[in-house]
């Protein structure tokens, strides 16, 4: 996560709180005058197009007020999807045993990018079955991670 979006985060979390929704993460993806700021939200009862309208208005105020992101962007608020965004350590804890995505900032064994079971999570280390071998990969050097979705 870029320091961008730590600081979004710290600054839309609490509005979007207020309004009763969790602030899964916030993705900024820069594109010149396309850039897209990306925030996810969820709830228990799910997710629907009002919801994401209210915290829309709400997240737009904030921004006009703090003017954190000097260049043109468009704003998407939404669920997390089937293929949820990852974006902390308790985030990969609650769905040990799934299949996950992930991509690191610095390559570790000539790789970035790691497909597989999620074994653990313990003190800053997420630990990923790939083709039989786990790979424990540092939290600090994660990039992004999703989940992989399933189909029975």
């Amino acid at each position: 996560m870029s320091q961008l979006e730590k600081r979004l985060t710290a600054m839309l979390e609490p509005a979007v709180e207020a309004l009763g929704f969790e602030l899964v993460g916030v993705e900024f993806v820069r594109a010149g005058k396309h850039s897209i700021l990306r925030v996810f939200i969820d709830h228990p009862d799910g997710i629907s197009v009002d919801h994401c309208a209210d915290v829309s208005h709400q997240v737009s105020a904030v921004l006009d007020v703090e003017d954190p992101i000097t260049t043109e962007y468009n704003l998407e608020v939404s669920s997390p999807g089937m293929d949820r965004p990852l974006f902390k350590q308790q985030h990969y804890a609650s769905i040990i045993g799934e299949v996950v995505s992930v991509r690191l900032s610095m390559p570790m064994n000539n790789r970035r990018n790691f497909k597989g079971k999620l074994i653990a999570v313990e003190d800053g280390v997420v630990s990923v079955e790939v083709d039989g071998q786990t790979y424990d990969l540092a939290f600090a050097n994660i990039e992004k991670g999703n989940l992989v979705p399933t189909f029975d």
